[in-house]
């Protein structure tokens, strides 16, 4: 009756780094260290493992000397989290009833 929610999503900080990403082109590690506030290791290492599993691409760059990192999401991550919100939403509807 219940499909199992993705364990990669089922965290919060991943799942917020990916809903970050799903409405913008791509992010900065900056502002979305920023957004979640998350410290700089943690978000690297979450991350790391969106990266791992297909979810994100990173880019790392230097901008007038300065490091910087581009997160986006790839496809394989927005049909993730597309499916993560429909099978949330069958734990939710089942609750109604």
């Amino acid at each position: 009756m219940f499909n199992d929610l993705d364990p990669i999503l089922h965290s919060q900080l991943r799942l917020a780094i990916i809903s970050i990403l799903m409405g913008v082109e791509e992010a900065e590690f900056t502002a979305i260290k920023e957004m979640t506030k998350a410290s700089a290791g943690n978000l690297s290492l979450q991350l790391d493992k969106l990266k791992e599993n297909g979810y994100v691409t990173i880019e790392k760059s230097f901008k007038n000397k300065y490091p910087v990192t581009k997160c986006r999401i790839t496809n394989k991550g927005i049909l993730a989290f597309e499916n993560y919100v429909k099978v949330l939403k069958q734990y939710l509807d089942v609750s109604k009833a």
